[in-house]
């Protein structure tokens, strides 16, 4: 487990996010849901991997899942203004999904 990997589990909140944290996220198994908090206070869930795509400077949500598990659009988040990501419950409603 990577020193950002404990981090993110010792403290539960992180801040300081490079494109690195996000692959490590995205990464882990068993899958933890997160939450990102915007510098804006918009707040988006990734609950599975598979809702989230990195590029370069920016990361894609997927948001409005449907039924069948497949966004209905997706939402464009740089990297820059990403505050702070939270471990999220896997049961916890409330999101911008």
């Amino acid at each position: 487990m990577s020193r950002r990997s404990t981090r993110i589990k010792r403290q539960g909140i992180m801040s300081n996010i490079t494109l690195q944290t996000f692959r490590e996220l995205l990464a882990q198994r068993p899958f933890r849901p997160f939450r990102l908090v915007m510098s804006s206070g918009k707040t988006y869930e990734v609950r599975h991997p598979e809702l989230a795509w990195l590029t370069r400077s920016d990361i894609l949500i997927g948001v409005g899942e449907t039924d069948d598990g497949i966004p209905a659009e997706f939402r464009i988040c740089s990297l820059l203004h990403v505050a702070t990501i939270e471990p999220l419950n896997p049961t916890a409603s409330g999101s911008n999904l």
